[in-house]
């Protein structure tokens, strides 16, 4: 995937009306590392459109560690697919793996027309493709890739450029501090994009290491994105190395929060840069407030359009359609299989530019600029 040609897709804007839809569970994502957007009941199939071609399913991970799916990709998803002239059927996981092979087989029992997944981990979702093979329903992975899978497509950002846009902000941030001191607190170990996340970031990183212009304190992935665990982890490498550090790559924004928990105890929040991920609320309010530096932002309606229209071609047999649109490839490095890829851009987002994600409706201005952040907010240009 790190050699993989990324097609620039251009980046269109989001109709502001999602961010009404998402604002409980946005303010929910956006109440520290520990925070859960709550639970929310799974959603029959959506109204029919006029003439529907067949229903499409969709099957969700969870809503315990991130509020996106529920706030953003559902919607996105049922709407894209409702103009694509088919019936969506998304219902979501809640993080139990026999609850999702048990939608997945419910789905393929019901003779859906192909499905989407985002599997809470790669073993059911690899299952769940070979039972929907066997069906003749073809599958397509959505954001993460189902290691040693039969997905006929996989729809994602290019999550190795996610890593290298974190790694080149640190480099940024401490290019007055020769022999800067780096703690790196990555995602789970087993989890795919957690990992090309990390070979991103020391495609630029382990340079610098080996040259002694940046030093490595330590490089830890934290299990099932835990963002507690990951706060634990970082202090006690943090105080074992006498507290001291200069710059913290934090694989996304809740890590990053749970990180920034532990500068501020120890009085170093805002000395010292801090990478995220995700443009969540809080992570953008942590921009705005100096504690973070950076956010990787991607914009998700992309990914459910471009989900849903591969959905659509592969659901009525236009396997050379699909084929032309998903012409980008990933590598599945479980099995070395070659997977046609639609891989979209991501973005950084700085303290100049939080403004971008507000203008593209993922959060709205009354929810960022809360009373401490009403005068920054308003030197940018952020007004409701």
């Amino acid at each position: 995937m790190a050699n993989a040609t990324v097609r620039h897709i251009s980046r269109v804007g989001v109709l502001r009306s999602a961010a009404a839809l998402a604002a409980g569970v946005l303010v929910l994502a956006g109440c520290g590392a520990n925070a859960s957007a709550g639970s929310s009941s799974a959603s029959g199939p959506a109204p029919a459109p006029a003439e529907s071609k067949g229903t499409i399913g969709v099957i969700l991970p969870e809503t315990a560690t991130s509020a996106r799916w529920e706030a953003f990709d559902k919607p996105f998803l049922a709407d894209a697919l409702s103009r694509a002239g088919f019936t969506a059927n998304i219902q979501n996981a809640q993080g139990d793996v026999q609850k999702f092979a048990g939608l997945a087989d419910g789905m393929i029992a019901s003779g859906v027309k192909a499905l989407i997944i985002a599997s809470p981990n790669a073993q059911v979702g690899a299952t769940v493709e070979q039972k929907a093979k066997q069906a003749g329903i073809p599958t397509i992975d959505y954001d993460r890739l189902n290691t040693g899978g039969s997905a006929d497509y996989y729809v994602t950002f290019d999550n190795v450029k996610v890593g290298v846009l974190q790694a080149n902000a640190l480099v940024a941030a401490l290019k007055d501090k020769p022999a800067a001191e780096v703690i790196q607190i990555e995602g789970a170990p087993d989890e795919n994009n957690a990992n090309l996340f990390h070979q991103g970031q020391m495609s630029v990183l382990d340079p610098l290491y080996k040259s002694g212009q940046l030093k490595l304190v330590r490089d830890q992935f934290i299990p099932d994105w835990n963002n507690q665990l990951g706060g634990t982890t970082f202090e006690q490498i943090l105080t074992a190395n006498g507290s001291k550090v200069d710059g913290v790559v934090a694989a996304n924004d809740g890590m990053a929060g749970a990180v920034i928990t532990v500068l501020q105890k120890n009085g170093l929040n805002g000395k010292v840069p801090v990478t995220g991920q995700d443009a969540t609320l809080a992570g953008l309010q942590s921009i705005l407030r100096g504690d973070q530096s950076m956010t990787v932002f991607k914009a998700i309606k992309l990914e459910a359009d471009a989900a849903a229209k591969l959905a659509a071609l592969a659901a009525v047999g236009d396997t050379a359609g699909a084929d032309t649109y998903a012409k980008q490839q990933s590598v599945d490095p479980k099995s070395g299989r070659n997977i046609k890829s639609v891989l979209l851009d991501p973005e950084v987002v700085d303290k100049s530019s939080v403004k971008k994600v507000v203008d593209a409706g993922y959060v709205t201005a009354a929810q960022l600029c809360t009373t401490d952040l009403a005068t920054v907010c308003r030197s940018l240009g952020i007004t409701s």
